[in-house]
């Protein structure tokens, strides 16, 4: 990508596409190690009301009209264990549709690259720990977030078949659990970073005396801050191509915590002194989910943002939206 390359950023609002248009429009915070720098200045957004990326005519129009060279594929209906499971036809249609109709314009339209963005729960709910890319498709899938996940593993196999058929360049990038600026902190739809960042500090000013958290407290999780993996897509859509990753490739931190041990630090940062009660009625969902990273460390990146300074930023972002809705 030159700095005056059209890129089209599909779901520029949403926690993963924000994060990639700061570092598309900003200096990579790692430009002295050789990343590079951003200040690209081509880029193509679309809100939601003006375009529809479910409507396959005018996704189609839009990509003919434009003509993106760049595309990165960060449009998606997500949320946490409970939005997955009761939301189930939404996030499987939703999901096929938006992936379908952009991936098929950009081959249509000559899009040079074009990166997927996926996530891990595309992995079997009892893979070996940590999760290697050749594991996908070896086992059940966590049922809660099963219609999600197939969504997924479509748009990583329609990459990969366009690719073949057709020539084209077509990345997959698999990120582990993610949470940062712009992240969802609504608990009926959040995924449990966000959710818990709320809650301690809604429990914090009304002076709570404890704090409900969902399951045992015992799976452990993986989480990657935003702007890191914004610049893993930026330094992989930069320097490699479809063949360089594979079908697929996980990008992660290669670290795991426990969520108890996750609710503790978040209570700690937000300055919640009362206690944590979990609540085993609760589904934990799956027991590990660690991403084997090192084929993302062979090609020269990994991740900067230690797990304490990201929940302060992310903390920092949520009392910002509070202040805003006042």
């Amino acid at each position: 990508m030159k700095s005056d390359s059209k890129i089209y950023v599909a779901g520029h609002r949403g926690l993963v596409g924000s994060a990639i248009m700061r570092r598309l429009t900003s200096p990579s915070p790692h430009a002295g190690e050789g990343r590079g720098e951003g200040g690209y200045t081509n880029i193509v957004t679309r809100t939601h009301s003006e375009l529809d990326l479910t409507d396959q005519r005018a996704v189609d129009e839009f990509f003919e009209k434009q003509k993106p060279e760049y595309v990165f594929l960060a449009a998606a209906k997500v949320g946490g264990i409970n939005a997955n499971n009761i939301y189930r036809a939404d996030f499987i249609y939703q999901n096929l549709m938006m992936e379908s109709n952009i991936i098929h314009a950009s081959y249509k339209h000559g899009v040079k690259k074009l990166m997927f963005l996926g996530s891990s729960c595309i992995y079997p709910k009892h893979a070996p720990q940590p999760m290697k890319e050749e594991y996908l498709l070896t086992g059940l899938l966590e049922p809660t977030n099963e219609p999600y996940a197939i969504a997924k593993i479509a748009g990583i196999k329609m990459c990969d078949a366009y690719n073949r058929q057709y020539g084209t360049n077509f990345m997959s990038v698999m990120p582990t659990n993610l949470y940062g600026p712009g992240d969802n902190y609504d608990l009926q739809g959040s995924h449990v970073l966000p959710a818990l960042i709320r809650k301690m500090h809604e429990a914090k000013m009304q002076n709570a005396k404890e704090v409900v958290v969902w399951g045992t407290g015992s799976p452990k999780r993986e989480f990657l801050y935003s702007d890191d993996l914004a610049d893993a897509c930026v330094f992989l859509m930069k320097r490699c191509s479809a063949v360089d990753v594979g079908e697929f490739i996980n990008i992660g931190v290669g670290k795991e915590i426990t969520i108890r041990e996750a609710a503790e630090l978040i209570a700690e940062v937000v300055g919640f002194r009362g206690q944590l009660v979990f609540d085993t009625s609760k589904p934990d969902g799956t027991p590990r989910k660690l991403l084997d990273v090192s084929r993302l460390d062979a090609l020269g990146w990994q991740a900067k943002t230690g797990f304490r300074e990201g929940i302060a930023k992310s903390y920092a972002d949520y009392l910002q939206a509070v202040a805003s809705t006042a």
